[in-house]
C-alpha cells in the first residue's frame, strides 16, 4: 500500500498533535512543580518573618536588661564610693 500525499499530510498532523500534547502535559508537570516550590518558599518566608520578629523581641529585651544593669552599676558605684558609716553602740 502506497502512501499518498494526503496520508503523509495526515501523518504529519497527527505527529504534530502528539508532540504538542506531550509538550502541554510537560508544562502541566512543571506547573505542579512550580506550585510546590512556591508553597515551600511561602512556608520558609513565614518562618523567616517569625524568626525575625522573635529576634527583634529578644533584642528589645536585651536592651532593657542592659539599661537595668547600667542603673544598678551606677547605684553600686555610689554605694562603694560613699563614706563608711560608723556602727552605733
Amino acid at each position: 500500500m502506497f502512501l499518498t500525499r494526503q496520508h503523509l499530510s495526515m501523518a504529519r498532523m497527527f505527529g504534530v498533535a502528539i508532540v504538542a500534547t506531550l509538550g502541554l502535559s510537560a508544562c502541566a508537570t512543571y506547573d505542579d512543580e512550580f506550585a510546590g516550590i512556591n508553597s515551600r518558599l511561602d512556608q520558609l518566608d513565614t518562618r523567616v518573618q517569625s524568626a525575625a520578629q522573635s529576634a527583634e523581641s529578644a533584642n528589645q529585651s536585651a536592651q532593657q536588661a542592659n539599661q537595668r544593669l547600667d542603673q544598678m552599676e551606677s547605684r553600686v558605684q555610689q554605694l562603694e564610693t560613699a563614706p563608711r558609716r560608723v556602727p552605733r553602740g
